[in-house]
């Protein structure tokens, strides 16, 4: 009986839990239904929204507003400066004078929150009745990641990537960097941070290339990302964690987007700059004017609203061809000048130099390679082991460019044809000179830098052969896009919407958004639903930073990996 009490007992309180459970979830519905029913009851007249650039930042900054605010996107203003929307998430060319993607953003399906849940709602061009969440999912479960030749040396021998390669300082200083406040670190360098021998390890080779690191980045930066992708610590070496999409970013990513956005009405402006803002004179801050390049001022009515893109780590990149380096830089950032301007004007609007002041250590180039049919792609299949999509990252780790390139799965293009091919790399030391190009790799036209490719993979005898399938190779100098891990202070980045704005805000790579790792799409996308909530007052969920740094079982799995 006592037992059968016990068991009873037991069972009650099980039973009074599941109540209380789903007296909680009935009250969440009927909480969102409210705050729902608000939303759709509101008037906003003739109040307008102008966002600067034509990024996924802002492009997912209207999307918000149409979606969970209720605005009417005819009163959406995107103003772009350059002839096409996109900002980072590029791809264009064409068969006959080749492909380019200047870099391609890796998505992750565990820790990009609310990236996956905004694109959970814009509806796939290419799947019919399916969102582009659904879409890049689906593709990439197909397409599973598995790189077998992540790390190779001037010998072209595949190594043993999986073990890390750390000693017992190595992984004290890892220990200590996980454990450190962030505001002990302001200006503090990766290199001032750990020893000689870090930089030698496996680990440090596998995790620079993947995420664009230099030893003089942030060690701030390296912190944030050792937490938020720790998940892709023991997996670093195959980089299985990767997400692809199934094209290009632009392809896949931005034309959705727009096209849900056209649908709804929002304006577009390219080709045009904004090169100024002015503000109500006091303490607060708010948005009275915009001055565009030509000439021309947009004045706002008091209701109206500014959400602006504060720096573009693609800003002033320039391409060369075949036969063309990429030309040198000869203009000030776009983004950053205007992130300069108002930031003179107003406390709390952060600073862009630590970002912008430093092109030396800030850039790195890519490179395209598009050929006719697929005799390039099959050699470099049979060498790494990877059919094309399933190996990310192949980093030639002995080469004075530090030289990394990426098989996308076949076509990478809309327009691709099916018998064209192409595949993308980077090199992050671009003022070395080459190991058999003896020119700096800024220098190197398409040619010379496809030339130092081969060589460095043992293929220079046939060399003849190989160019005779090659329609161009097209090089992209970009001279600002490891600037957001540039060494700074706490203040350098701005809060998304600064104390006292009453109609501002700021998207971008280079705002503060607390616990997340910028370079990703993730952090434009986060960054966009905080300008929008906190500015239109909508108390919905924004999605918070998955915390896999505090679960047990990670962290043991992260421990392992630090032996291994």
């Amino acid at each position: 009986m006592k037992k059968r009490h016990i068991g009873l007992a037991a069972a009650g309180a099980l039973g009074a839990a599941f109540l209380a459970k789903k007296v909680s979830a009935e009250k969440k519905v009927e909480k969102a239904a409210e705050v729902e029913e608000e939303i759709n009851s509101r008037y906003y007249g003739d109040k307008q929204v102008y966002l600067i650039g034509g990024g996924i930042a802002t492009m997912a900054a209207a999307a918000y507003l149409i979606r969970d605010a209720n605005f009417n996107g005819k009163n959406i203003h995107v103003i772009e400066g350059m002839k096409i929307l996109g900002g980072s998430n590029d791809g264009i060319g064409t068969n006959e004078k080749g492909f380019v993607a200047r870099g391609g953003r890796m998505l992750n399906e565990e820790t990009y929150e609310n990236f996956w849940e905004l694109f959970s709602s814009i509806p796939s061009l290419e799947w019919p009745n399916h969102s582009v969440t659904d879409e890049i999912l689906n593709f990439d479960h197909l397409h599973p990641t598995h790189a077998q030749a992540r790390l190779v040396t001037k010998n072209q021998e595949i190594l043993d990537a999986h073990t890390m390669g750390f000693d017992n300082e190595d992984r004290l200083a890892m220990t200590k960097l996980l454990g450190a406040s962030e505001e002990s670190l302001d200006g503090v360098t990766i290199e001032e941070w750990f020893g000689p021998h870090f930089f030698e390890t496996n680990f440090w080779y596998m995790w620079q290339t993947t995420f664009a690191f230099q030893k003089w980045s942030s060690a701030f930066e390296l912190r944030r990302y050792m937490n938020r992708m720790i998940l892709e610590f023991s997996r670093i070496d195959t980089l299985e964690g990767v997400t692809r999409t199934p094209l290009n970013q632009y392809d896949s990513v931005i034309l959705p987007l727009k096209a849900f956005l056209e649908k709804h009405g929002v304006d577009f402006t390219l080709n045009e700059d904004v090169i100024d803002l002015e503000f109500k004179p006091g303490s607060e801050i708010t948005v009275t004017a915009l001055k565009l390049g030509n000439g021309e001022t947009i004045e706002l009515n008091e209701e109206d609203v500014v959400i602006m893109t504060n720096g573009t780590m693609t800003d002033s990149s320039t391409e060369g061809d075949w036969s063309t380096p990429a030309p040198e830089v000869t203009e000030e950032s776009r983004s950053a000048r205007l992130w300069r301007n108002i930031a003179k004007k107003k406390a709390g609007l952060g600073n862009p130099e630590p970002f912008f002041g430093n092109e030396a250590e800030t850039n790195w180039e890519s490179f395209t390679v598009t050929c006719r049919g697929d005799k390039l792609l099959k050699r470099i299949e049979e060498f790494s082991g990877n059919i094309p999509g399933s190996g990310a990252l192949m980093t030639l780790k002995d080469s004075s460019w530090l030289m990394s390139t990426v098989v996308a799965a076949q076509p990478h293009f809309k327009n691709q044809d099916p018998d064209t091919t192409i595949f993308w790399g980077y090199g992050i030391y671009t003022d070395k000179v080459g190991d058999y190009v003896k020119k700096p790799m800024r220098d190197c036209t398409g040619e010379e830098i496809l030339y130092e490719w081969i060589c460095q993979m043992g293929w220079q005898a046939d060399w003849d052969e190989i160019i005779k399938d090659v329609v161009n190779v097209i090089p992209a100098y970009m001279p600002y896009i490891d600037a957001q891990f540039q060494p700074r202070k706490m203040t350098d980045r701005p809060q998304v919407v600064p104390e006292n704005s009453t109609n501002f805000a700021m998207v971008s790579q280079f705002v503060e958004i607390p616990k997340d790792m910028v370079f990703t799409e993730e952090y434009s996308v986060r960054a966009a639903r905080i300008a929008v909530y906190t500015l239109f007052d909508i108390n919905k969920e924004i999605i918070p930073v998955t915390p896999y740094n505090r679960d047990p079982k990670v962290l043991a799995k992260a421990a392992q990996t630090m032996f291994r």
